[in-house]
């Protein structure tokens, strides 16, 4: 992924480098960040991510704070609140907060860290550990251009970035793409031991389900045609695929209405978690 250097800070902190941070931060690299102007705070940062930054020349866990272009919040969301006094010491006037704790908001954030004031919230999703991710991004309205510009170069280097109008959508994208990708590891599963029931050896079911649903999610990221029609595009008239989307198209209990069903469970637990 190409994006112009000109838009990425000069100066960031990752307070969280766990699995995510950890995946954002090589991300960061790879689109041109200069690890000299990186900053890692992880009390617990492990053995590998200590030698990634001993290697990369990234500094971590400094002794004296002091305020980044950007601040990347990437740790557990239970630990904001032990963890917001210490951060305010790495908040300037100007500094990005960027925060990925699910089920924070924005005014959580601006309530715990007072020197708080450009905040965007965004969840990303399991693919960016491999550079396919899918995130969604909100802004507050203390967020500058060069802020936004900022932010969408840092998410984006982990795959598409989607900018929502309001922060009240964010629920819906977490049930959507951000827990999107355990349902298609469920429909693995599912595929596999239906192929298992119609007696196929289980092991090879699980190699030809997992090989059709990775290979089909590649197709539809390369090609520009809409999955309704890709799905046409392989179905014939009367034929096998037509027999069996019969069944998963049924309505109203078919595939749609069981995903509708499994979306919106989704976003009301991510309302819950949100209070």
């Amino acid at each position: 992924m190409s994006i112009n250097p000109d838009r990425l800070p000069s100066s960031l902190v990752l307070v969280g480098a766990g699995k995510m941070g950890g995946s954002m931060l090589e991300g960061w690299l790879k689109v041109g960040m200069k690890p000299s102007g990186m900053t890692v705070i992880d009390p617990r940062a492990s053995d590998e991510m200590v030698r990634f930054c001993t290697e990369m020349g990234i500094a971590l866990n400094p002794a004296d704070p002091s305020a980044p272009d950007v601040l990347v919040l990437a740790i557990k969301p239970q630990m904001l609140d032990a963890a917001a006094p210490a951060l305010a010491a790495w908040v300037g006037p100007q500094t990005l907060i960027i925060s990925i704790l699910a089920g924070k908001t924005i005014g959580d954030l601006r309530s715990r860290i007072p020197s708080a004031s450009a905040v965007v919230r965004a969840m990303p999703n399991l693919p960016a550990s491999i550079g396919r991710g899918a995130t969604g991004a909100a802004a507050n309205a203390e967020v500058s251009e060069k802020h936004r510009s900022m932010a969408d170069a840092l998410l984006s280097s982990n795959g598409i970035v989607e900018w929502l109008p309001s922060e009240d959508l964010i629920d819906a994208v977490t049930a959507v793409s951000g827990s999107g990708p355990a349902y298609v590891f469920h429909l693995v599963e599912c595929l596999a031991e239906a192929g298992a029931a119609a007696g196929l050896p289980a092991e090879l079911a699980q190699r030809l389900a997992r090989a059709t649903v990775t290979g089909a999610g590649e197709l539809l990221f390369q090609s520009d045609l809409p999955p309704a029609t890709l799905r046409q595009n392989v179905t014939s008239p009367g034929g096998t695929t037509a027999a069996a989307l019969e069944v998963l198209m049924r309505d109203p209990d078919g595939l749609k209405g069981l995903m509708r069903e499994a979306v919106a469970a989704a976003k009301r637990r991510a309302e819950e978690l949100a209070g």
